[in-house]
C-alpha cells in the first residue's frame, strides 16, 4: 500500500493519508485523514495523530520516555489536528505520571524541537528550532517559544506567552507575558500578540495593571498578590493570573 515504507497491517490509517518511502509505523498507531508523512519518519506504538497534519523527514514520534522510572507501561502520544512537525523533531510518549504526551491542534513545531514525556502543549502554539522541553512541562495555548530555548522539567508556561530565543526557563512563566534575559525575566506584557488575537485595549490594560503590581513595583510575590487581591478590580484576568501563581510549584520568573 505504501511503497518502500514499513507499515504494520494493523495500524489504523484513515483515508487520504500519504506515507513517504522509508517510514516505519508500528501496530498501535492511529493516523487521521489528510495527514502527510514525509520520508524517513518513525512512528512507534501508542501514537495517535490527528487529521491534516504534516510531518517532515527525520521525525520520531512515540519513542519510550527518557526517564529511568519508565518501566514499559502502555502510554501514548496524542497529536491534534492541523499540526505541522518539521524535520527531526522528537516527541516521546508519557509515563505513569500522566500516561500521555499531548500536542494540541494547530501547533507548529520547527526543526529539531524535542517534547519529552508527559508534556502537555496547548492549541495554536509555536515552538521554534531546537526548543527542548523537559518532562512534565505544560504550555498554554497561543504561546510562542523562541529558538534554542531549554525548559526545565515540571515547569509551566501560561497561555499567550512569548519567550525570546536562547532563554533558559527554569521557573514558571505566567499567562500573557514576554520573557527575555538571563536569568529568565519578565520584560513586559505580550501586547502585540494579544492585540493580534483580538484582545481589546481595555483588556490589555487590565493585564498590564496586574503585572505592574507583580513584577515592576519590586514587591515580593506574596505581598504583590495581596495588593492585587485588595486593590485591583475583579475580572477574569486577575482570577486566571492569581490561580496560576497559587498553583506554581517551581516559583515564578524574575521581575524587572
Amino acid at each position: 500500500m505504501f511503497e518502500n515504507a514499513v507499515v504494520h497491517p494493523e495500524a489504523r490509517i484513515e483515508e487520504n493519508v500519504s506515507v513517504g518511502p522509508f517510514c516505519y509505523i508500528e501496530k498501535d498507531v492511529v493516523i487521521g485523514s489528510g495527514t502527510i508523512i514525509e520520508p524517513n519518519v518513525t512512528i512507534y506504538n501508542g501514537s495517535v495523530i490527528g487529521k491534516n497534519c504534516h510531518i517532515y523527514p527525520g521525525t520520531v514520534i512515540g519513542a519510550p520516555a527518557q526517564d529511568l522510572s519508565y518501566a514499559g507501561e502502555k502510554t501514548t502520544v496524542e497529536i491534534g489536528n492541523n499540526v505541522t512537525i518539521r524535520e527531526s523533531c522528537t516527541i516521546h510518549r508519557g509515563t505513569k505520571d500522566k500516561w500521555k504526551t499531548v500536542v494540541g491542534d494547530n501547533c507548529f513545531l520547527m526543526a529539531y524541537a524535542h517534547i519529552a514525556h508527559d508534556c502537555v502543549i496547548g492549541k495554536n502554539c509555536i515552538l521554534a528550532n531546537a526548543v527542548n522541553l523537559g518532562g512534565h512541562v505544560e504550555v498554554g495555548e497561543f504561546t510562542n517559544i523562541g529558538g534554542m530555548v531549554p525548559v526545565h522539567q515540571f515547569s509551566k508556561i501560561g497561555k499567550h506567552a512569548m519567550i525570546a530565543g536562547g532563554v533558559t526557563i527554569r521557573k514558571d512563566v505566567p499567562h500573557y507575558v514576554k520573557v527575555g534575559r538571563d536569568p529568565a525575566s519578565f520584560i513586559g506584557v505580550n501586547t502585540i500578540g494579544l492585540s493580534r488575537k483580538g484582545f481589546e485595549k481595555s483588556e490589555i490594560r487590565l493585564i498590564e495593571d496586574i503585572y505592574r503590581m507583580l513584577f515592576v513595583k519590586h514587591r515580593n510575590i506574596k505581598k504583590a498578590v495581596k495588593v492585587i487581591e485588595d486593590e485591583l478590580p475583579d475580572n477574569i484576568y486577575k482570577k486566571e493570573i492569581l490561580e496560576f501563581i497559587q498553583q506554581s510549584k517551581r516559583g515564578l520568573i524574575k521581575g524587572l
